[in-house]
């Protein structure tokens, strides 16, 4: 337990007795109170004490001291408790201003009286308001059987129970109990058992404490291979990948050889790392040892092939492997996944569905993401009520998925959804939600949001201001961005280039060009090419060439870049009628063999994709199509719609201009959902591409005329266009 009074002195969990006397003496004392108590100078020669004598006391002799927060929590015996008598037990006033020990009452429950009897962890009791847990061992069961005290139980029968009882606290995370009864493992002399050792080892692993684990398997006499199987496992599971390997080494030197549970977790270790080379070293050791069909060892090999990106080689051993389980599937459907070939993904989840294999969190979430990757909204949902059947849904990696499929696909009251029923969030979950919040320009939420985060005690990462200040760039809330990025030193968080990035493009969005030069300089790391396109955009929307061409020049002295960067430089120019720059910007495109990235619009319809170009009259449709668009136009017209042509970014005569913007391939895609979908349903459309000012304007009248709801995404953002107005506020 920890108190709160003090953050500047280490906490330290006690459990008393008087190490000095013999075992046969200690039976006689194992009524014990645990306290939660404020630690003294670990230098200081004494405590105070009923007895008169003085006696050095190291409280920190057992366990290493873990820092977090300013706080050192450790586990250590305090030597002086019980040196007088049994009756008594020493206790901690919390209350009393020198935090001292004083004598107390004998213990309510007599020594004569029955016992409790305890069934489960559960059965702990506990006595907060006095800042105290009793854990007698007189009281504790640790099976259905009543127990008066530890004498009454043999060797084999405590060590029995005792395992049994760290598996249970292991599953349950329950960390303060299992810091006592780590106490009492201490004062029986059991934690040099290899067992014991290695289930404390487990304990406080999944207690995402790896360095207790360290410390337990330091203090292990004999290392067996299970014990460096559990270490390396705890490093590998708390990302902590360089010490994993170090380990893995070490174990290889002092001549244990690993096993199908430490090969996982050191290719685990080289997946989070990319280190592929390591990895097949290791691999080529499986092979070497006999574990080159392993099912697990195969499998945690496919999982860092797929995500190290070596699809080929993880796809080979894939098909090769005799035996395959679900951390084969999805990783390869992972892999898949993470370079972009969704369909090659939902295909072997198929396949994996007709095993009938037991796919876990991890492949739904994965799927989930290709579906909202490619805004596959349908079929998500048929994912989304599979997750409910299995009782998925309420995993908070499923849910992170969740709340981004129907964030990406429009959905936005479908991510609040997702996001309120899941029980517990992890900081995946609350990137996801505030990344939607932003993207669908609801701002005040996304503050609120990062509030909230803070206030459940979650702290946010280099991501979550990533997402705050996007959520300010699209709403030109520059001194709100400025407040954010100077609060990532709150949290010991070191700006990126992405963060830069995002401060150049709310600066330049905002028309403050100059300051976003400012910012430029400042930057502690050479700026990369996604800084200088933020501020090219902020030079082509405010129409300042002279600053776009010497963006574009720094640009091009960091080497080749991106297709994108020299569409942004010959739209900057030909925005500002520079027509000649324009064509040299787009020529030296095509002389470095990149081509333009072609505007396509999409919008799904039952289990199909109809997607749209500009000027596009390949569709079974496009009879129906142009016609609705003729008719919707001259009612635009008598409700105030002028073209502006000036979006043209092309030298060609006005009228050209006219029909050219006209069916630009979002028009034709709201066109086609307004004579298929009923008046009910909201007309959802995907685009690759910016969506361009006369169309955002058409939009506007069509959804006022229509009187349809017409959500637009286009490569930055979402705009919800309802009755002649859109949620952008016409900034975006």
């Amino acid at each position: 337990m920890e108190n709160d009074d003090s953050h500047d002195r280490p906490v330290i969990v006690f459990g008393g007795y008087d190490c000095r006397k013999p075992t046969s003496h200690r039976s006689k004392t194992m009524e014990m109170e645990w306290h939660a108590i404020k630690a003294p100078d670990p230098n200081a020669e004494t405590f105070s004490s009923s007895s008169s004598e003085k006696q050095k006391l190291n409280p920190f002799s057992t366990v290493e001291l873990h820092k977090r927060n300013h706080n050192i929590v450790a586990l250590g015996l305090c030597l002086y408790c019980f040196s007088k008598c049994t009756n008594q037990v020493c206790t901690l006033d919390l209350n009393h201003p020198s935090v001292g020990w004083k004598q107390v009452p004998p213990t309510t429950v007599p020594r004569e009286a029955s016992p409790k009897e305890i069934n489960s962890v559960d059965d702990f009791s506990e006595d907060l308001g006095a800042e105290t847990v009793r854990l007698s061992s007189a009281t504790v069961g640790f099976g259905a059987e009543t127990v008066r005290g530890c004498r009454s139980f043999s060797f084999e029968q405590n060590y029995r129970q005792i395992c049994n009882l760290l598996l249970s606290l292991t599953h349950s995370k329950s960390l303060q109990k299992g810091l006592q009864l780590h106490a009492h493992i201490i004062k029986s002399g059991l934690q040099t058992i290899p067992l014991i050792s290695n289930h404390l080892i487990n304990f406080y692993s999944k207690s995402q404490l790896p360095l207790f684990s360290l410390q337990i398997f330091d203090e292990a006499p004999c290392k067996s291979s299970t014990n460096w199987s559990s270490v390396i496992s705890s490093f590998a599971q708390n990302e902590l990948p360089l010490l994993a390997l170090h380990f893995f080494r070490q174990m290889l030197q002092s001549g244990a050889l690993p096993d199908d549970h430490i090969f996982p977790s050191a290719t685990k270790s080289c997946a989070i790392l990319s280190m592929c080379d390591v990895g097949q070293s290791i691999y080529c050791l499986a092979v070497k040892t006999g574990y080159e069909f392993d099912v697990f060892v195969g499998s945690s090999m496919v999982d860092m092939y797929a995500k190290c990106g070596k699809i080929k080689s993880a796809r080979k051993l894939f098909d090769e492997m005799p035996e395959k389980n679900v951390v084969c599937w999805s990783g390869m459907i992972y892999g898949y996944a993470q370079l972009g070939e969704d369909d090659e993904a939902l295909k072997l989840f198929k396949q994996a569905l007709f095993h009938e294999l037991d796919v876990n969190d991890f492949t739904f979430s994965s799927v989930i993401r290709v579906c909202g990757n490619s805004t596959l909204l349908e079929l998500g949902k048929q994912i989304h009520g599979l997750c409910f059947k299995t009782s998925f849904d309420s995993s908070s990696f499923v849910g992170s998925s969740l709340v981004s499929l129907y964030s990406k696909c429009g959905v936005i009251e479908g991510a609040y959804r997702v996001f309120n029923d899941i029980p517990v969030r992890n900081l995946g979950m609350w990137n996801a939600m505030l990344i939607a919040c932003a993207q669908h320009a609801h701002t005040d939420r996304t503050f609120e949001m990062f509030k909230e985060m803070e206030g459940a005690g979650m702290k946010p990462n280099f991501i979550t201001f990533l997402c705050v200040l996007y959520a300010c760039s699209h709403t030109g809330l520059v001194e709100k961005g400025r407040y954010y990025f100077e609060r990532m030193k709150e949290y010991g968080i070191e700006p990126g280039d992405q963060h830069y990035a995002s401060m150049v493009d709310l600066l330049g969005r905002a028309g403050k060009l100059q300051d976003a030069i400012s910012i430029i300089k400042e930057m502690p790391m050479e700026p990369t090419e996604s800084v200088w396109g933020a501020l090219l955009t902020g030079c082509r929307i405010h129409g300042d060439t002279e600053l776009a061409a010497f963006a574009a020049d720094k640009v091009y002295e960091l080497g080749p870049v991106s297709p994108g960067i020299h569409v942004l430089l010959s739209n900057a120019y030909a925005a500002a009628g520079r027509w000649d720059e324009a064509a040299k910007a787009r020529k030296m495109l095509r002389d470095r063999g990149m081509k333009k990235e072609t505007g396509l619009s999409w919008v799904e319809e039952g289990n199909r994709v109809h997607t749209f170009a500009s000027g596009d009259r390949c569709h079974a449709k496009t009879k129906e199509i142009y016609q609705k668009l003729e008719e919707l136009g001259e009612e635009m017209e008598r409700a105030g719609y002028v073209a502006d042509t000036s979006f043209v970014l092309r030298e060609v005569d006005g009228e050209e201009k006219n029909q050219t913007i006209r069916y630009h391939s979002e028009r034709l895609a709201i066109a086609f959902g307004l004579i298929t979908f009923p008046p009910e349903r909201p007309i959802r459309v995907m685009k690759n591409l910016r969506v361009c000012g006369d169309c955002h304007t058409a939009i506007k009248f069509m959804s006022k005329c229509s009187r349809r709801v017409i959500i637009v995404r286009d490569n930055k953002r979402f705009h919800r266009f309802e009755g002649g107005k859109c949620s952008c506020g016409d900034y975006w």
